[in-house]
């Protein structure tokens, strides 16, 4: 029994801190994809690659639209626009809702500034951020948020269920990149 409790207190300590997240690492090649996504109310595909071209992308995944986090985080994200804009870099909010709830979120939540789009199945296997969290439904995402080079190579990670740090980190680091 003495023997199992520091193992149960591991465990505990693991369950309560939220901040025990996969993800992929700095220095990886992001996953190419293209999907649906929603700016401003309007339905458009996406695809990484093509959004590369054009400079760093800001890939950050939540797990459901219109909940209090997500909504503030989307709201952070859109005040900041400006700033990535200015760095070259494009914004893409990233979760498992449908084409209608993104929809909608595009223009509430995200007012107008930038897309959020469908994270398929096959996109949140190959990013892993599968949100691991007891009594979770099935197929959400995690809170991560990666920046990703020019050419394609991550250079940020930062996997939190706490949106309030996401937009800094990742606006530091695309700043880093304009350097």
């Amino acid at each position: 029994m003495k023997r199992l409790l520091p193992s149960i207190a591991a465990f505990g300590l693991l369950a309560i801190s939220g901040t025990a997240h996969a993800s992929l690492p700095v220095g990886a090649k992001a996953p190419a994809f293209s999907t649906q996504a929603a700016k401003g109310g309007k339905t458009m595909p996406f695809d990484l690659r093509e959004a590369l071209r054009r400079g760093p992308v800001v890939l950050y995944f939540y797990p459901k639209a219109f909940t209090q986090g997500c909504t503030l985080e989307a709201h952070a994200f859109a005040e900041a626009t400006p700033e990535f804009a200015k760095a070259g870099a494009t914004v893409i909010g990233m979760s498992a809702d449908d084409l209608p709830t993104l929809q909608k979120f595009s223009t509430e939540a995200c007012r107008d500034k930038f897309a959020v789009a469908m994270a398929t199945p096959q996109i949140i296997k190959e990013y892993d951020v599968s949100l691991k969290k007891a009594g979770a439904p099935a197929g959400m995402t995690d809170r991560t948020s990666y920046v990703i080079a020019k050419d394609g190579r991550i250079v940020m990670v930062h996997s939190d269920l706490d949106y309030r740090d996401h937009v800094k980190l990742a606006l530091e680091a695309v700043n880093k990149l304009k350097k």
